[in-house]
């Protein structure tokens, strides 16, 4: 195999060869031969979607590259199947994203990746698990959601001077160790830097250091992974929809994620929405379509831009979900005046949200937020009597507030529950389909609880 691919890809560039003498053209001579298996990968594998009949392989290799995915469910190897070949290119930092596609509901997979024929050979599990069919027949399944924000991996070369930003990468240990069935991260999911910027090799830099990172590679390999951005994964610091390079940033996120879409109603960015067992995911873009924070005179001033509003909004009511859990780049639910939350600059946008929940009477909303780098949980009783929360994850490894405990002001806290230091939001679904609850905990980077809440439709218990 690995030969046949090797003789491919020599006929290939002995073709251009060719051409290239015909059209007069200077030919691009490989630097060197090709090479496979481990000495091929840069990073991955990484699970991206996981679905009852489908999931997703994302692998990053070194240079031009034929992926494939080899997979059995656990314990039967004797019937294996294939992904189609996956051809990586210089363009998209060749990544790889392979479409396992001969699945079963609720079955665990084990997998391999090979690269120009030759298998890859890891120290930790590769394994998956699809999601079950439940409807119709049973109470949907309990399941496990782990979440968070602010992932920064120090590079000294390129970050500030003095004290290192980013610190306890064991917090990505910590979240393996608990076993998620799947993974949402709430942005600011890498630090562009100033070299990073401007460039998509700049962008493709950050994130092909930053996946490399030790701690993450056990997580990746064995659970689903979500995402949306903020502002440091999109540009610079608070960044919005006027930033020129938002294309390549969303091309660049597109192409280091598995999510199954990227924008919605042939729009850009990071919006998409998925399902697991029975609660609905939505996943937000406050910056592709931003206006200027700062701007007083600009008309029509806006976070979600309106047709990803009228789609979330619309979306919302069609939900028939017991918790709909929305991820979004900051903070909703809080009376904090601080800049940093969501809203801050857009306050009509929100309250049309809030309103819309409240007058629809849509029960078991759930923000999911970071950015703010400190954790906490609020809730809030609307006009139609229904609970509506906010939890906010941050950070799982960059700099912490940890005063924010004591002079973050925020009247829609629950007690107890603001965590200044590195930490991860654990989320557990169960309970019978027509009384679904949700156990929230916050542990930090050392494996330790820090609090605990039960979530229902009627209340924090």
């Amino acid at each position: 195999m690995k030969n046949a691919i090797l003789l491919l890809l020599f006929f290939a560039w002995g073709c251009a060869q060719k051409s290239s003498q015909l059209l007069d053209v200077k030919p691009i001579v490989p630097v060197a031969t090709p090479v496979s298996g481990n000495e091929a990968l840069q990073n991955g594998p990484m699970l991206g979607y996981i679905e009852m009949k489908e999931a997703l392989v994302w692998v990053q290799t070194k240079t031009f590259a034929g992926v494939q995915v080899e997979y059995w469910e656990a314990g039967k190897p004797e019937q294996k199947w294939r992904t189609e070949t996956v051809q990586t290119y210089k363009n998209s930092a060749f990544t790889a994203k392979c479409v396992a596609d001969q699945l079963e509901p609720g079955r665990t997979y084990e997998y391999r990746v090979e690269i120009n024929g030759d298998s890859v050979h890891l120290s930790y599990p590769t394994i998956f698990k699809t999601q079950p069919l439940w409807q119709w027949r049973v109470d949907p399944p309990v399941f496990t959601l782990a979440t968070g924000s602010c992932a920064y991996i120090n590079e000294p070369e390129y970050d500030r001077p003095g004290k290192p930003y980013g610190s306890n990468y064991q917090t990505f240990t910590q979240i393996a160790k608990q076993k998620p069935d799947l993974m949402l991260w709430l942005g600011d999911n890498v630090y562009y830097r100033e070299v990073d910027f401007y460039s998509r090799t700049g962008m493709q830099h950050r994130y092909t250091h930053d996946r490399a990172t030790p701690e993450l590679q056990a997580l990746l390999a064995s659970t689903p992974q979500y995402a949306i951005w903020d502002d440091h994964d999109f540009g610079p610091d608070n960044s919005d929809g006027t930033w020129i390079h938002k294309e390549t940033a969303w091309e660049v996120f597109r192409d280091f994620w598995g999510n199954p879409t990227f924008g919605v109603n042939g729009q850009k960015g990071c919006t998409t929405r998925f399902q697991y067992a029975d609660v609905d995911f939505f996943l937000l873009d406050n910056r592709y379509f931003r206006t200027p924070d700062y701007c007083k005179t600009c008309t029509d001033r806006t976070s979600l831009g309106k047709e990803q509003l009228r789609w979330f909004l619309e979306s919302l009511v069609a939900s028939r979900a017991p918790f709909k859990l929305v991820a979004i780049g900051g903070q909703v639910l809080t009376s904090s005046a601080n800049d940093e939350t969501a809203f801050h600059f857009f306050p009509a946008e929100r309250d049309t949200i809030l309103k819309f929940i409240e007058r629809e009477n849509i029960k078991g909303v759930i923000f999911l937020t970071g950015d703010r780098h400190f954790s906490e949980l609020s809730a809030m009783k609307n006009g139609a009597g229904n609970w509506v929360y906010d939890l906010t994850a941050s950070p799982f490894t960059s700099g912490t507030y940890s005063d924010a405990p004591t002079k973050e002001i925020n009247e829609f806290r629950v007690p107890g529950t603001a965590v200044g230091e590195h930490n991860f939001g654990l989320l557990r679904f169960s309970g019978p389909r027509k009384q679904r609850e949700v156990e929230v905990r916050i542990i930090n980077f050392e494996g330790k609880e820090m609090w605990s809440r039960v979530l229902t439709q009627e209340g924090v218990k």
